[in-house]
């Protein structure tokens, strides 16, 4: 078994480790771009004019030499001049080459706004056009990309995730029953038809709680305040259409919001698959106060296991004293000198921490000569649910983790964690997931945020529905607090360019070691 992402089942098929039996991610996905320290495929565009000008010949349109066309036509086909284009999908793909069978780069989500090339580098098999885009490679100008910056799905996403942040939306999990799912702001009248009562008698009372973690509900953009009715990107899941609603959410869901409005005496939320959520059929999300540790001197890292935990240091005589707390799940940098025979350990912060407290991570094995060449890698360790990531032999951050619950079992018939090693070969900064740990029926998470494949539909990634960090949770992928998620997302290879959703590099990324 693996976590569930139903999305990057449906893009792999074939290929598979059998013994696995994980669900199947389609060859379209797996798509390639080159490895650490090489250009990807789809030529950066910064790189187009210099290659052209030392007179390498640089194909944008589909085939035509470069050298053979006019300076300024050259220019026409990259981006720079401040054209953008706008992504009206839920995914809308970049791709290497100008034409349908190349390679996929990454995608866009519904909404982005992104730079482009004036003029489009040719029409095959795209009536509008392969327009080149920032930082590299082309979209089609049509079902799924708009160069139109006022089209209606732009004017219904008023901001997309916000990126390096810990949780990229603000997140809220449905109450009994679940939300309907309404096409515009609706109407008192509305409300009162779709919902059977009135919202007096309907709706619980409002949680303060909620409220200061949801912080304040954004002003009325003018496409909500003439409450025009929402449209539906391509890729996004389409319910029954009512005059006022799409039905239900299914049971269990939870949502990634971009906004909250304010509207007759309650607030809505705003999907990103563009419905609008009563919030108070929902219940906000709490943050984890789990964090990792980044590693900036010489040591080993370690977390602090027990509540209660007091850290010490030595008064002038050398004797150690109490001198403050040592929060729960911590982390700490180890010097390796100990303390009344191995009590107490040192940390780089100058003080000692009881050594009885202290999970400490073993610092990994170079098996592959990975750190010889001084390349990234990260080390998973299921018997002490630790991640260390490392830039050639240095440690430079560590964490808790949750691998699978089948512990060190066969990920063929239990929900372990599949070990060996890997490579990172998709990004997304959030994707949809199934039938994980939100509770034992749960089906619809929506925006799982910074998702990196690793295996088959074994990925890295945050979660915001449990603070198990430390111990095993999950249907075999690795959690990480979203803190910690997004720290990775930024730091692994291959980078995902401002304002795409998704990169791809069927050669590999950062490489992925787990083990007992």
């Amino acid at each position: 078994m693996a976590c569930s992402f139903p999305d990057a089942r449906a893009r792999r098929r074939g290929g598979l480790d059998r013994l696995l039996r994980a669900p199947a991610l389609a060859a379209s996905a797996l798509v390639a771009a080159c490895g650490p320290g090489e250009e990807p495929p789809g030529r950066s565009a910064a790189a187009q004019p210099a290659l052209a000008a030392a007179g390498v010949v640089v194909p944008l349109d589909g085939g035509a030499d470069v050298e053979a066309e006019p300076a300024a036509s050259r220019e026409a086909l990259r981006p720079g001049r401040g054209d953008k284009l706008a992504s009206i999908a839920m995914r809308t793909f970049v791709y290497a080459a100008p034409e349908r069978g190349a390679l996929k780069l990454g995608y866009l989500r519904a909404g982005a706004l992104v730079e482009r090339a004036a003029a489009p580098s040719g029409d095959a098999g795209c009536a509008g056009g392969w327009y080149a885009i920032h930082p590299r490679g082309f979209v089609c100008v049509g079902k799924g990309a708009s160069l139109d910056l006022d089209h209606d799905i732009v004017a219904a996403t008023p901001a997309g995730p916000r990126r390096g942040e810990p949780y990229p939306y603000r997140y809220v999990v449905s109450r009994k029953p679940p939300p309907h799912l309404y096409v515009h702001l609706p109407s008192e009248a509305e409300q009162r038809r779709v919902e059977g009562r009135s919202r007096a008698q309907g709706t619980p009372a409002w949680s303060r709680r909620d409220e200061a973690l949801l912080g304040e509900p954004e002003p009325l953009t003018p496409f909500f305040a003439n409450r025009r009715d929402l449209p539906k990107p391509p890729g996004a899941a389409e319910k029954v259409r009512f005059p006022a609603h799409r039905g239900r959410a299914r049971a269990d869901s939870a949502f990634g919001l971009i906004s909250t409005f304010a509207w007759t005496g309650r607030r809505f939320g705003l999907t990103t698959e563009l419905d609008l959520i009563p919030i108070d059929r929902t219940s906000a999300v709490a943050p984890t106060a789990m964090r990792g540790v980044e590693v900036k001197s010489e040591g080993t890292p370690a977390f602090v296991m027990h509540h209660g935990v007091r850290t010490l240091k030595p008064d002038a005589s050398g004797e150690l004293k109490p001198d403050g707390w040592a929060a729960h799940r911590s982390g700490w940098v180890l010097t390796g000198k100990t303390a009344a025979g191995g009590a107490y350990a040192e940390t780089d912060a100058g003080v000692w921490i009881p050594a009885s407290a202290l999970r400490v991570a073993r610092l990994g094995r170079d098996f592959w000569g990975h750190a010889a060449r001084g390349r990234k890698w990260i080390d998973i360790s299921i018997e002490l649910q630790t991640l260390v990531a490392y830039e050639g032999e240095r440690p430079v951050f560590a964490t808790l983790v949750s691998t699978g619950r089948g512990e060190l079992g066969d990920p063929a018939t239990t929900s372990a964690t599949v070990q060996g090693t890997f490579f990172i070969r998709e990004k997304h900064v959030t994707a949809t997931m199934d039938g994980d740990d939100l509770s034992e029926s749960s089906v619809d998470l929506r925006d799982v945020p910074y998702v990196q494949y690793f295996h088959n539909s074994y990925a890295l990634h945050g979660v915001y529905w449990h603070d198990a960090f430390g111990k095993v949770r999950s249907s075999g992928c690795v959690n990480l607090a979203p803190a910690d998620a997004a720290w990775l997302f930024a730091w692994t290879d291959p980078p995902v360019p401002e304002g795409w959703h998704a990169a791809f590099n069927d050669k590999g990324g950062t490489l992925v070691y787990i083990h007992a």
